[in-house]
């Protein structure tokens, strides 16, 4: 079976002045996005949960969503005075995080809770608190977009309306673009095909696979991914996560870094 995990918004409340400064020098904040790249508590480095980094990203309409690894928030954010300060009304998404990643959230929404001074210094980015300080890097340095061509991408999750599901398999699913072609697997069969681009999309054509016979979650992947990569879809590239959606969900896929 596929396991569905289902992502809404959750209104949360945090203490924080809700006004936005959009000038000086908290204006080179606006529109970057930041990874972090060391963490320390009491002076002695503190372990993340593996394959999980401490992201902030700082949008053009005064607000600022944080991830570290599970769950994604998000407020206005206020970052006058040298400090970062959260807006009352926090969304978030709501996955049922375990174990680390779990703690992992509690830990980033208190450290961001108390207000830690911030500062830049052209790519690097540093918060602190009495006990912990956050050095981070802008994704552009830390982590840049992969291209679109060329490119082994591996099926990571699958989106239907405001579902994700994930399986395990999923990793054998792959494709590469070049120009006006498509190749890759479904897990079970190889599929190639034509692509059409225009910006932000991707119109793909009829697939032609391999005529192997699936079964069970095989066979049921095989329809996912077919369907997914069908017809015009938008696309966005995120470091190493290629994002095709359309109006009914879409697909996300990982490359190798």
């Amino acid at each position: 079976m596929i396991a569905l995990a289902a992502t809404v918004l959750l209104a949360l409340t945090a203490c924080g002045n809700e006004s936005v400064t959009r000038s000086g020098p908290e204006a080179s904040l606006t529109g970057r996005t930041f990874l972090s790249t060391e963490v320390t508590e009491n002076g002695k480095p503190r372990p993340l949960a593996a394959k999980s980094q401490v992201r902030l990203q700082f949008t053009t309409n005064g607000r600022m969503s944080w991830n570290a690894g599970c769950n994604t928030s998000e407020t206005t954010v206020s970052t006058s005075d040298g400090r970062l300060s959260l807006g009352k009304e926090i969304t978030s998404t709501l996955i049922g995080c375990m174990g680390a990643a779990q703690e992992q959230d509690t830990w980033i929404a208190s450290v961001l809770s108390t207000k830690p001074a911030w500062k830049l210094d052209g790519d690097k980015l540093v918060l602190s608190t009495e006990s912990t300080t956050i050095s981070l890097l802008d994704k552009e340095t830390a982590q840049p977009d992969l291209a679109l061509d060329g490119t082994k991408w591996q099926l990571t999750t699958v989106v239907t309306g405001e579902a994700a599901s994930h399986q395990a398999g999923f990793e054998k699913v792959w494709m590469t673009l070049n120009g006006e072609r498509v190749t890759g697997s479904t897990g079970c069969n190889e599929f190639q095909g034509t692509v059409a681009r225009d910006t932000g999309k991707l119109t793909f054509g009829e697939l032609a696979t391999t005529r192997r016979a699936c079964a069970g979650d095989a066979a049921a992947m095989e329809s996912l991914v077919l369907k997914g990569l069908k017809g015009e879809l938008t696309y966005t590239i995120d470091g190493s996560t290629l994002q095709l959606r359309s109006s009914g969900g879409g697909l996300d896929f990982t490359g190798p870094r």
